[in-house]
């Protein structure tokens, strides 16, 4: 295996997540889901893994209630 081109013009580390690009992502998954009908303190109970998953199938969460 060589060393071409293609490993000297691409990065060979990925940039870091930041904590606060993720606070800003859950906040605004977390008022999707109010915006679609879910009680602000059933949302405020829920884990940030609970809210991507109701946010995947939007559809169901009129069927839910």
């Amino acid at each position: 295996m060589g060393t071409g081109r293609k490993f000297r013009k691409t990065h060979m580390t990925r940039p870091t997540k930041s904590a606060g690009a993720r606070r800003t992502r859950q906040k605004a998954q977390s008022l999707r889901l109010i915006a679609l009908g879910v009680a602000a303190d059933v949302v405020a109970k829920m884990n940030p893994k609970e809210i991507r998953d109701m946010l995947k199938y939007p559809k169901k969460i009129k069927v839910a209630e």
